[in-house]
Formats: C-alpha cells, structure tokens, sequence
C-alpha cells in the first residue's frame, strides 16, 4: 500500500499540473458552450473520450486496460464498477462514454457541476426512495435514447483495499429493460505494483487535498478489466448485485466488507 513513498514530484511539476488542469477544465467549459450544441451525439462522445484521457495525461496517470466495451451496443447497457476515485470516471470514459449517475450535490459544485447538468449527468438525492425512482425512470429513458448507463453500487469510495456492499436500487432498470451488464474492476498501482491509496477519494479528504495527493505522484497505474458481461434477462435486481460484486471482487483479489467511509461519490467528468 502506497501512502507517502520516496518518488513524489518536485514542487514545480506539482504545479504545472495544478495549472494545466484548471486550463484543461476552461477548455471543457468552452467546448461544451460553443460546440456541443453543434455536435452530434457520436461527436459528443468522442470529445468525452480525448477530454479524459487528456487530463489522465496531465495527472501522469497510466491506464491498462483489459478487455474492452462492446462496439456496438445493441441493447441496453449498463456499467457496473467498484468506486475509488473521482478518477474512476475519467478512466472509464476514456474508453467508454456511458452516462453516470452522480449524488445532487454535484450539481452545486463550481464549474464541474454546472459541466455535469449541461451533458447528461444523472442525479440521484441520497436516501430518498421517491428520488430513486424518478432517477430509475431517467435511466430508462436514456435507454431508449441508446446512451448505456454507469453505476457504482457500493454507494461510496473505498480505499482501494475492499469493496463495500454492492446495493441492488440501481440495477432495477436493467432488469426492466433486460440489459447487459458489464462489471467493471478497477485500480490503482504505484510503480512498484501496490495499492496507491493516494489516488483514493476517502473519508474526510477534500478535492483540493486528493488533488494534492495526486500531483506529487510521479506515476499512477490505472487498471481498468472489462470482464465476462451478464445477461440481466430474468435476474432479480439482488442477484445481478451480488454477481457483479462477486465477479468485481474475484478479479481483484479483494474481500467485501460491510460499510467503510467514503464518498458517495466522486466528482463527474468535466464533460459528462
């Protein structure tokens, strides 16, 4: 596990990350004002797509992917991963443009929020059973509008060294519609092949303090693995909850325990 180590950026690299990332964020704000409404949906997702894995490239974050999405979704899809990191959605979109569902009060951050309402976020209020079914009925929607859908079941971050229980609420659209699921497992190495829980969005941790963490990294090694999807046709909600975390939890070799703190969620893409 990865916490402080020895290879950590110069205060000057540290830096210019600080600012190429806050310019990289004003190029998405313009994108999405001047030429979103000019493009296509194809188009749309391909600027989702170059926009994350561009700030991947700036955090020096190294993805390797295993798998990959399907090329063509012929019928409804949904994305279920373990949650770590606000990272986990710039990593997943730089091969994959499926819309997130996020906690409402991203919609109030600065900036990001207002990027995440303009392009197609879904936002859910925690703890509200009236608000989860309207979300679900969003979800089917945007089903029917092709878009497939990403989820992280565990309702919260995780350090990286377990996963939390996965809850089945969002998964009932997916019953609905007789999706393909496609469990996701995700995470994150230092460069001697650790756990770097510095790329984590943990407990009391602010942005501003993961962003910190995360510039005085020298490298970050993303896994991203696609594995075998499951057909959701005649599955309860419950058991495509517990299959997915099954599955997630084999492919990292990680145990299931009951409720760590975290984050109900990360920050979205800046061009969700």
């Amino acid at each position: 596990m990865s916490r402080s180590g020895s290879s950590k950026t110069p205060i000057p690299v540290r830096l210019y990350r600080a600012v190429t990332v806050v310019v990289h964020l004003l190029s998405g704000f313009f994108e999405v004002t001047l030429f979103f409404p000019l493009y296509g949906k194809p188009r749309r997702k391909r600027a989702v797509g170059r926009w994350s894995a561009r700030l991947l490239a700036i955090l020096n974050v190294r993805p390797n992917f295993c798998g990959s999405p399907p090329a063509v979704a012929d019928r409804a899809a949904v994305l279920v991963a373990n949650h770590v990191s606000w990272l986990d959605i710039q990593l997943i979109h730089s091969v994959w443009q499926v819309r997130f569902v996020a906690k409402s009060e991203v919609r109030r951050w600065p900036l990001i929020g207002w990027l995440s309402a303009h392009t197609g976020t879904l936002f859910i209020e925690r703890g509200k059973n009236r608000h989860a079914a309207r979300i679900n009925q969003s979800i089917q929607a945007a089903f029917r509008e092709g878009d497939a859908i990403g989820v992280f079941p565990e309702g919260t971050t995780s350090s990286g060294m377990e996963l939390t229980r996965f809850h089945a609420s969002l998964l009932q659209p997916a019953v609905d519609e007789g999706a393909m699921v496609y469990p996701v497992a995700l995470r994150y190495l230092d460069e001697a092949g650790n756990i770097n829980v510095n790329a984590s969005y943990v407990g009391d941790t602010s942005l501003t303090e993961s962003l910190r963490m995360i510039f005085a990294e020298k490298t970050i090694r993303a896994e991203l693995t696609f594995l075998p999807p499951i057909d959701a046709t005649g599955k309860t909600r419950r058991e495509l909850a517990a299959q997915t975390q099954t599955a997630i939890a084999a492919a990292l070799n990680l145990p299931v325990s009951g409720t760590l703190p975290g984050k109900s969620a990360g920050p979205p893409s800046a061009l969700r």
